[in-house]
């Protein structure tokens, strides 16, 4: 289940998906350079061609999208 700040955004029946989507924001919230933040940005971009053939909730896209921003802010 997809949660954010303690709150329930929606749940996530996909396992995968889930698991795929927390592996994203987790390489996304370690990176502590610009080259490393790159490269989880290709990650999100691999996220949302995979997972948009099949079909995912796009407000994991925007999220994913927030995450990249601000982790650049923090650099």
């Amino acid at each position: 289940m997809l949660t954010l700040r303690h709150q329930v955004i929606m749940p996530l029946n996909n396992p995968q998906l889930e698991n795929s989507y927390y592996k994203v924001v987790s390489v996304i919230e370690s990176c502590k350079t610009k080259e490393q933040l790159e490269g989880a940005f290709r990650m999100v971009e691999n996220f949302k061609e995979l997972y948009g053939k099949v079909g995912y909730p796009k407000v994991l896209s925007y999220n994913l999208d927030r995450k990249l921003d601000k982790q650049l802010w923090q650099l």
